[in-house]
């Protein structure tokens, strides 16, 4: 009798399992490296769950938490041993004991959030999407840099080690010019219940703020500037969210950017970006922790590994504590996280996908 294959993970599923995987292995000691912050956290969902997970694999703990239903709060503080729980975000905006505040709430709810936390002088590592267009990103950052803090985007693209290795060789012109970059992402969401996040307007739903975002931004990381010209189709939803796209786009030094999304349709998670001496393909993106390159010259391929997907939350909470440690390169990375809105404002505006917060402003 033939085995039935096993269903694929999703990425909740997947996380799980790194965890699971990890526990038991000693924590690497180069990935905290800047003075440590008093952490807290705003909300209690997926996310706020694999941050404090993570976290516990590295010996540390989230310092306080507030959530819009204190019930939720106090369960997860009881389950993540978190010391402080806040009847309001106020409360925990005004606790001098927190440096630093990971805000995990829906993406519409997210500017609400950044100008309370940004205001009180706390440094913001923010869930992608950062905010729902290039103008909430913008008011966020001015807020950053009038009370003198860091406000870093939570896109793990931005921060796995795999990406930062293979940039690192890019940029040393190890794989000669960059010319185009290829990525796919497809998740399989039903119809059924078109309240939910996914295709719910009211909840900033759609594929280009959920899944869109790391596309575009490891496409962005590898490209010498931003794309200027942009062509793109977009199918919406009955609710009016974006399900579905097709996107190239090129910059001035003439890179091209070619991508499909769908949150209808199940598609692999896979980039590659081709260079003159090569392709890099990585699969399972964006917490992957392994690449392959295939040299073009002989078509030797070379297998890359580098960081460990159990550890996604805790690299972006190390790089929030470099930047604020001082380190340029850290902080340069909420530039590609600009490019990135700027990119996703200007689709959404092509395909007519307009959020209530959008039409009110």
């Amino acid at each position: 009798m033939t085995e039935k294959p096993a269903a694929p993970l999703d990425a909740a599923q997947a996380a799980a399992a790194a965890y699971a995987a990890a526990k038991d292995r000693p924590f690497p000691d180069d990935v905290f490296r800047a003075p440590q912050l008093s952490w807290a956290v705003i909300g209690c969902g997926v996310i706020a769950n694999q941050m404090a997970e993570s976290l516990a694999l590295a010996g540390r703990r989230i310092h306080g938490v507030a959530n819009r239903t204190h019930e939720k709060a106090v369960a997860f503080a009881e389950r993540h041993g978190v010391a402080r729980i806040y009847d309001t975000v106020e409360d925990l905006y005004a606790d001098p004991e927190i440096d630093a505040v990971y805000i995990t709430t829906p993406h519409n709810t997210h500017i609400r959030y950044l100008r309370g936390a940004l205001a009180a002088g706390k440094h913001v590592l923010c869930e992608k999407s950062i905010t729902l267009n290039s103008a909430e990103l913008d008011e966020a950052r001015a807020l950053a840099d009038a009370h003198g803090v860091v406000l870093m985007d939570a896109t793990t693209i931005l921060h796995m080690p795999l990406y930062v290795e293979l940039l690192r060789r890019a940029r040393a012109g190890e794989f000669g010019r960059m010319n185009l970059a290829q990525l796919n992402f497809g998740s399989y969401k039903e119809y059924g219940d078109l309240t939910n996040r996914f295709y719910n307007i009211n909840l900033a739903g759609g594929a280009m703020l959920d899944i869109g975002v790391y596309a575009l931004s490891l496409m962005r990381l590898f490209m010498a500037s931003q794309p200027r010209e942009v062509v793109s189709l977009g199918n919406l939803a009955s609710t009016g969210v974006d399900e579905a796209g097709g996107i190239v786009c090129r910059n001035d030094e003439g890179q091209l950017g070619v991508i499909s999304l769908t949150l209808h349709s199940k598609q692999p998670k896979r980039a590659v970006i081709s260079f003159d001496r090569c392709y890099v393909e990585v699969t399972d993106y964006p917490r992957a922790d392994r690449a392959t390159i295939v040299w073009t010259a002989d078509g030797r391929r070379e297998e890359v590994r580098a960081g460990e997907e159990a550890y996604a939350l805790c690299y972006e909470m190390a790089d929030l504590e470099a930047a604020v440690a001082g380190d340029a390169e850290k902080r340069a990375l909420l530039g590609y996280a600009a490019d990135v809105m700027e990119l996703m404002t200007r689709l959404r505006a092509d395909w007519g996908v307009v959020y209530p917060e959008e039409r009110e402003a």
